[in-house]
């Protein structure tokens, strides 16, 4: 008769192993082989037997990654290798001078390279005996760290056996960190519950690993990439590829984007890469590690007190400022919205100064509580806008003061409004200065009726002097009484008579877009110059044709007919055509484009060779195409030049079809 108990034992091992499998293929290769329902029955099935056979759970099962009694603190580990600190680069001359002394330490002329991203995350140290998990610690000062391994065993990329099979001992050393996407959820979340926010992904993973309850963690979004081995007593390795390459047999999640290079100059070239591609990826990254390859040479070179010789790290200009609000200001725009702006210490931030930051609207600063005098930290939105990202709440001194939004504008003096269901304030008065002047400057923008020399200064004289009054009034300005105004002579003035005229020629998509009528920019002005083909037209066309048009939706098509339903509206139009303004298309001849594209949509990404972003777009729409910003199942092809971004990544995963630049020339009949 068989041997029950051995029968129970080895069917929970079966089940273990098959459930790591199973975890590898989906939390490491992104994988899976089954459903998630078919997973949760064999977690299930190993829990009742576990429940039944206490005696036979293990600290590596698959049941204990989640779960556990809150810890009262946490214990201090010392680690194997110190987890040193690297030294840190800001210039790629510095960069050379760490190539120098690397190749005069080591007496040779040239040095292979391991690049890696720097995530920005939490340093951790895993320990394996026998090649199970037994162990993790955060970095700590470097020598101790705080043994956090319940919390580490809810992290499902991490393995609780070493796939390779070996009964070995190993330490290995990672970055546990949260993807931006998971962490903006969790900022939703905790905004709703009224929790503090988590101020960057970094200091949510560092947050959420330092859990005194392993089930907070568990349901916290973390995952990890391994990047180096620290301690291996019973394996030897040749290089860190080599190393690397190991890591990934056994089971861990190994950035992708490492890269072996020949010399410094390649890994300069790949700091330069990803110094442009790092907002094409869904975590952050600080700069990028660079290390000598082979592991005698690292031995060679040693260390200092405080960093290995044979590693750098290469930081990335800072995207994160610490600095103090001042005041909070109101401007107005174009469309009368109210935007309070945050006066600021100035600060140097992604290679500028920094003295204002957007505040975006009153509920912004309400869910933050910004107040005046408070230290904040601050980044670029998109390395471009700076903003507010969190305040620092342990540096207040109960002196700040709360801000509280204008019920009357700072410009004008007319009432401010706020219409339910929106975020924005609003002036109604029809004469505001700041509206028309901003109106103004738009409507002279490049992308727009691109007036040359019509800039603040410039604009701003013409609306104190009374000679502009609206967009009509611009096409009545002479030479005489704009060089009676001040920094403009005779030259300037009938430089910018010239810029006027000619702009007078632009076409209905761009007089469309220069309007600045709300939720319409270049593009969909762009398709109802197309579709209607002139200005009459558009002024009478009714909501439900406006949105049977695929790239118009309620919300556009309301906006147009209340902008074209207002007489003083109409009135500019009018006065704009009686001054020559062209209302329909361009009149110069155009070539007749075979419609070889007719019925396809493309996505462009990537720097194209033969022409620019907006040549290709424009000879997509003349031969016949659509030309749309986001890949979709409905896009037919995405066109990728050179450094594509996440789009490309997108079409992959979608199965569109991607063609190269001279792919798409020989489809346009251009080759």
């Amino acid at each position: 008769m068989a041997d029950v108990s051995t029968d129970v034992r080895e069917r929970i091992e079966k089940l273990r192993e098959e459930i790591e499998y199973h975890n590898y293929r989906y939390y490491v290769l992104d994988d899976p082989v089954i459903s998630d329902a078919e997973f949760d029955l064999l977690m299930r099935e190993l829990a009742e037997l576990e429940a039944r056979h206490p005696e036979y759970i293990t600290p590596d099962s698959p049941t204990q990654r989640v779960g556990g009694k809150p810890a009262e603190g946490f214990a201090t580990i010392v680690h194997n290798v110190p987890m040193m600190s690297l030294q840190n680069a800001y210039s790629f001359q510095e960069l050379r001078e760490f190539d120098e002394r690397v190749r005069r330490l080591i007496r040779v002329d040239h040095v292979e390279y391991v690049c890696e991203l720097k995530i920005d995350g939490l340093a951790i140290s895993l320990e394996y005996r026998d090649g199970r998990f037994v162990r993790g610690a955060t970095r700590g000062d470097g020598v101790t760290g705080e043994d956090v391994t319940h919390n580490l065993r809810t992290i499902r990329s991490i393995p609780m056996r070493l796939r390779t099979g070996e009964r070995i001992r190993l330490d290995v050393r990672g970055e546990v960190y949260m993807i931006k996407s998971e962490f903006e959820k969790l900022n939703e979340e905790r905004r709703k519950a009224g929790e503090p926010l988590f101020a960057n992904p970094r200091n949510a993973a560092a947050g959420s690993l330092r859990q005194l309850d392993p089930r907070v963690t568990a349901s916290r979004p973390l995952d990890i990439f391994l990047y180096a081995i620290g301690f291996s007593p019973d394996r030897r390795f040749e290089t860190h590829m080599e190393a690397l390459q190991y890591l990934k047999s056994a089971g861990f999640r190994v950035n992708p984007n490492i890269r072996l290079v020949p010399g410094i100059d390649e890994a300069i070239e790949y700091c330069e890469e990803w110094g442009r591609n790092r907002d094409t990826l869904d975590y952050e990254i600080d700069g990028v590690v660079i290390k000598v390859n082979d592991l005698r040479y690292q031995e060679m070179l040693g260390a200092t007190a405080k960093s290995p010789r044979w590693a750098i790290a290469y930081k990335f200009e800072a995207r994160q400022a610490t600095t103090v609000v001042r005041d909070i200001k109101v401007q107005v725009g174009r469309t009368g919205a109210l935007t309070p702006l945050a006066i600021l210490d100035p600060v140097k931030l992604a290679g500028s100064v920094v003295s204002r930051a957007t505040l975006h609207n009153e509920d912004f600063i309400r869910s933050k509580d910004i107040r005046i005098g408070d230290t904040v930290i601050i980044q670029k939105a998109g390395d471009v806008i700076p903003e507010v990202v969190s305040v620092v709440a342990a540096k207040r001194t109960g002196r700040e003061r709360e801000f509280v939004m204008p019920s009357r504008c700072p410009e004008c003096g007319a009432d401010v409004v706020r219409l339910e269901g929106e975020a924005v304030a609003r002036c109604v008065g029809l004469k505001c200065p700041a509206q028309l002047r901003e109106g103004i400057l738009h409507f002279a923008s490049r992308d727009a009726m691109d007036i040359e020399g019509m800039g603040p200064a410039l604009v701003g004289q013409l609306l104190e002097r009374g000679l502009v009054h609206d967009f009509s009034d611009i096409y009545k300005l002479t030479a005489e009484q704009i060089a009676g105004l001040e920094r403009m002579g005779k030259k300037s003035a009938q430089n910018l008579i010239e810029a006027i005229d000619e702009s007078r020629g632009r076409g209905l998509a761009r007089l469309l877009y220069a309007l600045g009528i709300r939720h319409v920019g270049e593009n969909v002005a762009r398709v109802l110059a197309e579709h209607f083909g002139s200005m009459d037209a558009i002024m009478n066309a009714r909501y439900d044709e406006l949105v049977s048009i695929p790239e118009i939706g309620p919300k556009i098509a309301e906006s147009i007919v209340s902008f074209f339903a207002e007489e003083a509206n109409r009135g500019v139009i009018k006065r704009l055509a009686e001054s020559g303004v062209l209302m329909g298309r361009p009149q110069a001849p155009q070539e007749q484009v075979p419609q070889t594209l007719a019925g396809k949509t493309f996505v462009l990404t990537g720097a194209l060779e033969g022409f620019t972003r907006e040549e290709a777009e424009d000879l997509i729409r003349r031969m016949g195409g659509r030309v749309s910003g986001s890949v979709s199942r409905k896009t037919d092809y995405v066109v990728v030049g050179r450094d594509p971004g996440s789009k490309y990544d997108r079409a992959r995963e979608l199965g569109i079809p991607i063609l190269s630049e001279e792919e798409f020339l020989k489809m346009a009949g251009k080759r």
